[in-house]
């Protein structure tokens, strides 16, 4: 591990030269690259030098206590010994977690879709409720949102909500979200006070840029129709809405938010992209990775992650056995707790396998 991080930090002092060098600058695009590949190695050399530096400390501490003659002296130096080994621990551990291979996906932006599962309508607020949380951590973290469809429901719901949260590293911090949550409480319109159960599932996909998704026209086939719902007489007598269907794969995206048939179809590809990157990416795991699946999951969409208990004010997930009694937080988008515990145990399991 030592070899390795001290290959890392002699890379990282050849960036910061080329970072200086006129030739690198006047490439733009080989500078930016240059400056990206810096910044991503900033932390681990940063950590890596602080490890260096308690190893040196920690040796003095240690001569120090050796060849001190004066007992008070001595029992100084062990302990601050004592307190230089748990700080070598603990930048150890942060290593072996730096040194973790990255996910390619992590600092992507993500599209996340929401669906109402069963239990009719209060599922539908139910999916409406995960929006508005998933909207206010991306708020909280200062990431962007932009909503791509929705079909809402009588009440104020959602049959389906897709949207797009903008954001460096948003799926590192969504992607465990993948799933069915479930919620438990008393709906306005129950009389009787009876607990319904309901449930919402949510899929995470990082956005797949043209480079990455090759796909070919021929492949698909492209409806134009008249859009439906609100939005006023133009959405209902222009052929604005678009259906996207990839014929090898069977999936079909249809868009109609816009009045614009253009801007329908630029929002359906950008969801067909990310399904099918998200697909292909399925298809690799479960060949390479079904016996050493993570404690946070597989990532099915049909798993049963998370339960929201209205009544208990308590959220527990269930892969990981964490159950917080501060639900109406969570709504509001106060969901660091949950992801940073889902975070370092599929860390731990990585480091394990």
């Amino acid at each position: 591990m030592l070899e390795k991080l001290a290959g890392l930090e002699e890379r990282y002092e050849q960036l910061s030269a080329q970072m200086a060098d006129p030739e690198v600058i006047a490439d733009l695009d080989g500078w930016r690259q240059c400056v990206k590949a810096h910044s991503d190695l900033t932390v681990m050399v940063d950590t890596y030098r602080e490890y260096k530096r308690v190893v040196k400390e920690i040796n003095e501490a240690r001569a120090l206590q050796e060849e001190e003659k004066d007992a008070e002296m001595r029992e100084l130096a062990g302990a601050e010994l004592e307190e230089l080994l748990v700080r070598k621990a603990g930048l150890e551990q942060r290593l072996k977690v730096l040194l973790l291979p990255k996910d390619p996906n992590d600092e992507k932006n993500v599209i996340v879709e929401i669906r109402a599962g069963t239990g009719g309508e209060e599922a539908g607020l139910f999916a409406g409720d995960l929006f508005r949380m998933y909207s206010r951590y991306a708020e909280n973290l200062g990431w962007k949102t932009e909503m791509l469809e929705a079909s809402q429901t009588d009440i104020g719901g959602f049959k389906e909500v897709i949207f797009l949260v903008n954001g460096r590293g948003a799926f590192s911090r969504l992607k465990f979200e993948s799933g069915v949550h479930r919620v438990q409480r008393i709906p306005a319109t129950e009389s009787g006070g009876r607990i319904h159960t309901s449930a919402a599932t949510v899929a995470v996909l990082p956005e797949a840029a043209e480079v990455e998704v090759d796909i070919d026209p021929n492949d698909l086939r492209i409806d134009v129709f008249c859009a439906s719902g609100h939005g006023g007489q133009s959405v209902n007598t222009t052929q604005s809405a678009v259906r996207i269907t990839h014929i090898p794969s069977g999936i079909a995206v249809s868009m109609q938010d816009e009045k614009s048939q253009h801007k329908n179809k630029d929002k359906a590809m950008r969801i067909l992209r990310a399904r099918l990157l998200d697909r292909a990416q399925q298809e690799h795991q479960e060949k390479i990775a079904s016996s050493r699946r993570s404690m946070v999951g597989s990532g099915d969409r049909s798993e049963r992650i998370r339960t929201y208990n209205f009544p208990q004010n308590r959220v527990t997930d269930h892969r990981v056995g964490l159950t917080l009694h501060r639900l109406d937080k969570v709504l509001e988008g106060d969901l660091e707790e949950i992801i940073d515990t889902l975070s370092t145990t599929d860390q731990a399991e990585r480091m394990k396998s």
